[in-house]
């Protein structure tokens, strides 16, 4: 791929005049309307925007990369724009963003978005480089510096070809082996792989580095490299295949470490600090679970590896089977009654898997890949034995703790039944254990304790019911999308999925809690005008289509600039809307969806008037709490004016 092919000198921005993250997106955005290369500008920035609320394409060392594919691209682009005083993108490293490279591509284009962010990468690792862009005086000669770097790039990765493993034969030298791996698998995969790289040949250390990256995994280590090394660098955000390196002493550390402290990684190395990293799990293991975080913490990250594994089931089979009961009223032997019943709800629908999958991803968090056919099997015969949804969650940290002991327990076998391992020990102990437990204690508990829940539910009074609905609201309002948001839909999910109580009574109030935050403060930027910002007001209309979708997120960014009063607000507007679902007993049949869900239920209108009530009450309290913008706070934007209310 040719990145000049892409950057179309006339839409670059030489001299950009934004001071502000927004500013700067809407000044780049502009380039791509009158050039003709969008189709639509305010869809285009919602995806732009979206993306940035999963983490700030701000790559660092004066970088930015915003990016989105969708339907309002016409043709795929590249936006360069370059700011001399630099721009508060809220990038990684805090510090101002100098070069921007907006990447746009069409809802049909394949992967042409993450290939053109890993070139990039690629590239701009080059701090020589990435200086003789800044100083480019013209469009002409940031496009020659493009063509003569890229160029230069591929007669190096040719070379590298011709001799794959030039390390793995030097002899007595030292070599080095590294995996550089992101959550996103772009930018900082490959910035990590070449400061490495170009660290290491400064050294005159062979290297060779795999990179786990959008691309999926290039340049894989062999076994007889693995064997040659002196030891190993996983400069890593996300989960790599580490078994392989069993017994080697393996560095694990941050990819920005890789980036930025790439000759101390590889001394540190050479030097035979490194700990020895055994598969089984010893020492570095334990001294990474150390390093991210408390108990609960990985506990939390266990639930929701289950979790977003599970939604797809839920949502999909949840609407679709919510959309059955329509057609119901036409008779059971509808056969498109029964044929939606059969892929979302019966015996071979998604909702038959959801446990399941509950349980099996978990499991995978907690032990890897031997866990997964225990834990699948623990959640489904919880599933199938009434223990429900809590069965699953119990399932699942069963399965995953009882391969982490097998582990240990078949540590000192003899080297020569490490292949058994896999294919036979833990599978057939990992079932027996976990199948075992869940059939003898965990299931009967669970049972008991799922049908005394439901049964409680199920005779709530009025008033008990409207206080769980206050509750349920307010909690999917304090974290937007966090921990104890999640656990709010947790539990709604978990009696929605319960056998005789799926009339989404629960679904309805979370629903609306949900919605009602972004809901509000669209609605507070447009009654309340002299208290937003210009910038605020604009991200205000997105959150009316956001806050209808049930897209609680949207508030993210207004709630991260003025915390009390946003948090605050929400949270009794969204317990008002969630006890107001449960006083007119509303119920949803599906797990998602907002207003485009709605009629499926017994009293839409109800639940229109539920989400009124609620958004008006909060937005008016977050319009009256809020003091007027001043002119400073209008040259700011959204950058944090009220962070001491």
């Amino acid at each position: 791929m040719k990145i000049t092919d892409l950057m179309i000198q006339s839409a670059m921005v030489m001299d950009m005049k934004a001071t502000t993250k927004e500013a700067a997106i809407d000044e780049l955005i502009k380039s791509l309307e009158k050039n003709g290369r969008i189709n639509d500008p305010a869809l285009f920035k919602k995806m732009i925007l979206k993306r940035e609320e999963e983490s700030s394409t701000g790559i660092g060392e004066g970088i930015a990369m915003p990016h989105a594919k969708t339907r309002a691209v016409n043709q795929a682009t590249v936006v360069f724009g370059r700011s001399r005083k630099g721009v508060d993108y809220q990038a990684l490293d805090g510090k101002p963003s100098y070069l921007f490279f907006m990447i746009a591509a069409p809802e049909g284009a394949a992967n042409v978005h993450l290939q053109t962010l890993a070139a990039l990468s690629r590239l701009l690792v080059d701090q020589t480089f990435v200086a003789k862009v800044k100083d480019a005086e013209t469009a002409e000669e940031v496009a020659r510096l493009f063509d003569e770097k890229q160029a230069e790039k591929e007669t190096e990765e040719s070379r590298e070809k011709a001799q794959p493993a030039r390390g793995s034969e030097a002899g007595n030298q030292p070599f080095v082996v590294a995996v550089t791996a992101c959550p996103t698998g772009i930018a900082h995969t490959y910035m990590a792989e070449d400061a490495l790289k170009k660290k290491a040949e400064e050294m005159g250390v062979p290297i060779r580095v795999e990179t786990d990256g959008s691309e999926g995994v290039k340049h894989r280590l062999t076994k007889a490299e693995i064997e040659r090394a002196a030891g190993v660098i996983v400069a890593a955000d996300k989960k790599v295949e580490m078994a392989r390196f069993d017994g080697k002493r393996v560095l694990q550390t941050p990819v920005s470490d890789g980036i930025r402290k790439p000759e101390a990684l590889i001394q540190k190395v050479l030097n035979g600090q490194a700990p020895v990293y055994h598969a089984e799990g010893a020492a570095s293991d334990t001294e990474e679970s150390e390093k991210q975080g408390s108990v609960w913490n990985k506990i939390y990250k266990d639930l929701m590896n289950g979790i977003s594994h599970m939604l797809p089931f839920v949502v999909g089979g949840g609407i679709l089977l919510a959309v059955s009961f329509l057609f119901e009223r036409l008779g059971e032997k509808n056969t498109i009654f029964q044929m939606l019943s059969a892929i979302a709800g019966g015996e071979t629908g998604a909702f038959h898997f959801l446990i399941a999958i509950l349980a099996g991803y978990i499991a995978v968090s907690i032990g890897d890949r031997p866990a997964l056919m225990p834990g699948m099997v623990g959640g489904f015969m919880a599933a199938h034995s009434n223990a429900g949804f809590l069965g699953g969650l119990a399932a699942g940290f069963l399965a995953g703790w009882v391969i982490v002991l097998l582990k240990r327990v078949f540590q000192n076998l003899p080297k020569t039944l490490d292949g058994l391992k896999p294919i036979l020990l833990f599978p057939v102990f990992g079932l027996l254990v976990t199948g075992g437990l869940m059939y003898y204690i965990f299931n009967p508990v669970f049972e008991w304790i799922n049908n005394g829940l439901i049964g409680a539910l199920n005779n709530l009074g009025t008033g008990n019911a409207v206080l769980l609905g206050l509750v349920l609201g307010g909690m999917m309002a304090v974290d937007m999308g966090g921990p104890v948001n999640k656990a709010a839909y947790t539990f709604a999910i978990g009696v929605f999925t319960s056998s005789g109580n799926t009339n989404g009574l629960l679904m309805s109030a979370v629903m609306a809690g949900g919605m009602v935050p972004p809901l509000a403060i669209a609605l507070a930027t447009t009654l309340f005008k002299n208290r937003f910002t210009e910038d605020e007001r604009k991200a205000g209309i997105t959150n009316y289509v956001l806050g209808a979708s049930f897209i609680t997120e949207g508030a993210i960014p207004f709630a991260a600039a003025d915390p009390m009063r946003i948090i605050g607000s929400s949270i009794i507007g969204a317990a008002i809307a969630g006890g107001l679902t449960q006083l007119w007993h509303i119920n949803i049949p599906a797990p998602h969806g907002g207003v485009f869900v709605i009629f499926l239920g017994n009293h839409g209108v109800l639940f229109i008037l539920s989400l009124i009530i609620g958004s008006i009450i909060s937005g008016l309290i977050l319009g009256l709490w809020k003091k007027p913008v001043t002119q400073k706070d209008q040259d700011k934007g959204v950058r944090s004016r009220m962070s001491n209310p």
